[in-house]
């Protein structure tokens, strides 16, 4: 038997699917991106005169995104610590790596789950970053 979470301080899932699901002592965490909660806006994406996406700021992106994690953590009765797992999804590995790096450092400088990431051609929604997430709790 699985248990759905839905995080009602995180923004909707884009699809339909929960924002994560617990199996045992396992959390699996749906994507998730920088959207903010509400608004579904994306900080940092500048787009031009016919709403073409024209620049994005990876740094805002990322930022929203782990404040996004905390949220949809804090709903499953978790926080980062409890992380084991997170693949990565960027859509511009050569622009934005370093700068998306440094700023997953300042978050996650001691809980340290192991990471993958990858560079993909385009996300859901015009956003240049996004975690799939693997939580564990302790055996019960």
């Amino acid at each position: 038997m699985t248990d759905p979470i839905d995080a009602g301080k995180a923004p909707k899932p884009v699809g339909a699917y929960p924002h994560a699901r617990r199996v045992g002592n396992l959390l699996f965490l749906s994507g998730l991106g920088p959207r903010i909660p509400g608004s579904d806006a994306i900080p940092g994406n500048e787009y031009d005169d016919e709403g073409r996406l024209v620049a994005w700021d990876i740094e805002a992106q990322t930022r929203q995104l782990v404040s996004n994690l905390d949220r949809v953590l804090e709903a499953a009765g978790a926080d980062r610590s409890h992380l084991v797992d997170i693949t990565v999804y960027l859509t511009d590995m050569k622009r934005d790596f370093s700068r998306f790096n440094s700023v997953y450092a300042e978050y996650f400088a001691e809980a340290r789950p192991c990471r993958t990431t990858l560079e993909i051609g385009a996300l859901p929604t015009p956003i240049a970053v996004e975690f799939k997430c693997i939580a564990a709790f302790d055996e019960a």
